[in-house]
């Protein structure tokens, strides 16, 4: 049986680089998004936290403070 005309070694090249530079556009694509994703979480996260702050009627000056010390207290259980 006749077979279809064989590729050139230059076409398999060119079709391998067309393909890896389809694939990095696609991940690049892919880490913008991942990126998106984490931000939003984080958002999320801060939107918590302040609604948390709100809920208990503190100002920030004052859970700055408070995590200030507690941080210096780990700090001290640590060394």
């Amino acid at each position: 049986m006749a077979r279809g005309q064989r590729k050139t070694i230059e076409e398999k090249i060119q079709a391998k680089q067309e393909l890896i530079e389809a694939l990095t556009t696609r991940m690049e694509s892919e880490k913008r998004e991942l990126e998106e994703l984490y931000q939003a979480k984080r958002q999320k996260e801060l939107e918590a936290v302040g609604d948390l702050i709100s809920d208990a009627g503190l100002e920030p000056d004052e859970v700055e403070e408070a995590l200030r010390m507690y941080l210096e207290s780990r700090a001290e259980e640590a060394s």
